[in-house]
């Protein structure tokens, strides 16, 4: 079971980053947010990560796909607290 309070948690902590990474033009602050949001997932609920990740492999930890990934997930518990 997830509550919401570690939904909010996720989405506050994910959505400032995201907007951070998004308009960010530093290679080192995208480096760091990569680092913090690795950190926070590995450290999540594992039945959140899951619901977030859809089962995708090293989702949130994928140099390559890291944007998409963030803008996936806060949009994904955007719309859970939405429905809550």
């Amino acid at each position: 079971m997830i509550n919401k309070d570690s939904i909010e948690t996720a989405y506050s902590f994910f959505h400032q980053k995201q907007r951070v990474y998004q308009y960010s033009t530093m290679d080192w602050q995208k480096d760091d947010i990569e680092y913090a949001i690795g950190d926070y997932v590995d450290n999540m609920s594992p039945e959140l990560y899951e619901f977030i990740s859809e089962g995708k492999i090293d989702f949130l930890k994928d140099h390559t796909c890291f944007g998409e990934d963030i803008m996936y997930a806060v949009e994904k518990l955007e719309n859970q607290l939405s429905n809550n």
